[in-house]
């Protein structure tokens, strides 16, 4: 169970280095959420599996923990066992946050991004997602959301047809 939700969308600066800072309010649920940060630095754990996917999912060592679980609570050799364990677990890698709040973006995701391994600079947004955040580059964010699903249902509707089903 999160104890507090990712909430919110923020923009941030990628340098030519591939470094970039992860909002404030967010390294706050990543360190409430890694015991071990009393000896050693918070760490996000980035998922970059996923051939549909144009972005990078983040989770706190909570999170990750807990999507673990559910992978091994699946049907051991299941095709679909395999596939989640191959493109949530196998394809995903954790990083340290530096003192200063930033990461340096793993290859892997930088591709994931749509950064080429020769331009790294630009801009990414971070989508805050209750229990994760997910991770684009800002001009894919922006286009996914461009149209932005607007087909007159309120979303509260929508949270109450979960809460009936449940």
């Amino acid at each position: 169970m999160v104890s507090e939700a990712f909430r919110g969308e923020f923009y941030q600066k990628v340098d030519s280095k591939a470094r970039v800072s992860i909002p404030a309010a967010f390294r706050r649920i990543l360190e409430a959420e890694d015991a071990s940060t009393t000896e050693s630095r918070p760490r996000v754990y980035m998922v970059y599996g996923g051939k549909s996917r144009n972005f990078v999912e983040c989770y706190s060592k909570a999170g990750a923990d807990a999507l673990a679980a559910k992978i091994e609570a699946m049907e051991m050799g299941s095709p679909e066992r395999d596939r989640a364990e191959r493109d949530l677990i196998s394809r995903s890698v954790m990083v340290e946050i530096e003192p200063d709040g930033r990461i340096v973006l793993p290859l892997k995701v930088r591709a994931k991004m749509g950064f080429s391994a020769e331009e790294s600079a630009g801009e990414a947004a971070f989508a805050g997602f209750t229990n994760r955040f997910k991770l684009y580059r800002r001009e894919i964010y922006d286009a996914e959301n461009e149209d932005d699903d607007d087909d007159g249902v309120d979303p509260l509707a929508l949270v109450g047809r979960a809460s009936r089903a449940g």
